[in-house]
């Protein structure tokens, strides 16, 4: 019954910003850490960023630390990813998580979303 659902994926250029937006069903997934992660062809999954269930920690691969901000809304049970400053190594698929977990225990994020391809042209 539960999902998450990204939007805000597209093509854009080197420089240019993104938001990404991951809303979660009814009440699914209020209480759990949320985090992005994303995978380019051929490359392994990998972790991005997560925010604990308060918001009040969050956390960064670090290629795109300064660059990126995850935050959320809990009213609207929502999680972004604000992206800019956007480089061709950006271009992924992008994936939400949620896990009952710490936010930094990676192997704990069970819930994945369908996806959002990000492409960045140079």
């Amino acid at each position: 019954q539960a999902q998450l659902v990204e939007s805000g994926g597209g093509l854009v250029q080197a420089g240019d910003s993104l938001r990404l937006s991951c809303a979660a069903s009814g009440r699914a997934f209020s209480d759990y850490a949320r985090a992005w992660f994303r995978q380019a062809p051929g490359k392994e999954r990998e972790f991005v960023a997560a925010v604990s269930s308060s918001g009040a920690s969050t956390y960064y691969k670090d290629s795109v630390k300064g660059r990126f901000t995850i935050s959320r809304d809990n009213a609207k049970n929502t999680v972004y990813l604000q992206m800019n400053s956007l480089k061709p190594e950006d271009t992924a698929v992008y994936y939400c998580a949620a896990s009952s977990g710490p936010a930094m225990s990676l192997r704990e994020y069970k819930y994945w979303g369908q996806g959002t391809q990000v492409t960045v042209s140079s």
